[in-house]
């Protein structure tokens, strides 16, 4: 399953499948430097929280290896430049500050050690972050499939996929690992308008696995809950509050208060990494907000009248209440709440 890589090291640099080219091309986009990958986040050409605190990751490793020559002074200097550059890529997605956090953590260890060697260190902590990433979704996978029976009709919003990982994915690693399980599931996958992550990447993902998908646009996920044609939803999440509240690919909100209304359940992957506890409910997510262009059209195709105001939020938040449970590496938690996600960090 997922034959393809959506990010890989390759002689002495990152190399991205440029998301926005999928599903006409999968061509692959080569980053040297910390601003070429910042410079790629920002531009979706990746995009997924765990992929793209993974990508920053690698940023941090590329810029040390373009950099270990150098002088002593100017090699600290630009390092601490690209921390910066990273950080300030995307908003929302708690994993790129995760991840750089985990970056700076392995650098300040090294204090003292010569370039090269740093540069190596530093290479090696983002593989162990993007070895990580693969194992605990295919952790979740396991976890998660046991919710689905054999038979399931899943909905998902957005691309939780391999897309959006290290490999395997978030939601989309639940249905793997129940496909694979010989369960027979088929998947509805919302548009997920503006930026069509379902159409273009989801449809693409399940279609290179076998996995039957249908694709509908998202006002159309409320007609067929009301016609009992969804078991279960299942969705990513790019951070999840100290209470349980998602933020998650605009649209999510609507598709769980859908969920709720038809008594369809409603869960959430994420990796430990997605939950940040210092912020205490979803009030405090900042949501990034992007190129209006992004509703007024799509590519050279322009829809809407010339100069119309619009507003394109990309995230919002699901309130924990509409949530019927987690899956995370350390299993399924029922109905989120402060306490249940303060246990999930106890040992």
């Amino acid at each position: 399953m997922a034959s393809f890589h959506t990010l890989r090291w390759r002689d002495g640099a990152l190399e991205l499948i440029d998301q926005r080219q999928l599903p006409e091309r999968a061509v692959y986009v080569r980053c040297a430097s910390a601003q070429e990958t910042a410079d790629a986040i920002r531009a979706m050409v990746v995009r997924g929280a765990p992929a793209i605190g993974c990508t920053a990751a690698y940023g941090v490793a590329v810029e040390a290896q373009r950099l270990k020559d150098g002088a002593g002074k100017r090699f600290a200097a630009q390092l601490g430049v690209a921390f910066a550059v990273l950080a300030a890529s995307r908003p929302t997605a708690v994993n790129l500050f995760w991840a750089l956090a985990r970056m700076r953590e392995r650098l300040e260890a090294l204090s003292g050690a010569d370039h090269a060697a740093v540069a190596h260190a530093l290479l090696a902590e983002a593989h162990a972050i993007a070895e990580e990433d693969l194992r605990v979704n295919r952790m979740m996978g396991e976890h998660g499939a046991a919710l689905l029976a054999d038979g399931a009709r899943v909905l998902t919003h957005c691309n939780a996929g391999a897309l959006a990982t290290a490999g395997h994915g978030t939601a989309l690693g639940i249905i793997r690992s129940a496909a694979a399980a010989g369960k027979r599931i088929s998947v509805i996958a919302d548009e997920t308008r503006p930026f069509l992550q379902g159409a273009r990447l989801t449809a693409w993902e399940l279609m290179q696995d076998h996995i039957p998908v249908t694709l509908i646009a998202d006002s159309a996920a409320g007609f067929l809950m009301s016609r009992g044609e969804v078991d279960a939803v299942i969705v990513g999440a790019d951070r999840v509050a100290g209470n349980g509240d998602v933020a998650n690919k605009i649209g999510t909100y609507a598709v769980a208060v859908l969920a709720g209304r038809h008594h369809v359940p409603f869960y959430v992957a994420c990796p430990l990494s997605t939950i940040d506890r210092s912020i205490a409910s979803g009030a405090g997510i900042p949501i990034e907000e992007r190129d209006a262009a992004e509703v007024t059209g799509y590519g050279e195709l322009r829809w809407a009248p010339r100069d119309v105001p619009a507003r394109n939020p990309v995230f919002d938040v699901t309130p924990a209440e509409l949530v019927t449970a987690l899956v995370t590496e350390k299993g399924v938690t029922p109905s989120p709440d402060q306490r249940k996600i303060e246990a999930l960090f106890a040992n």
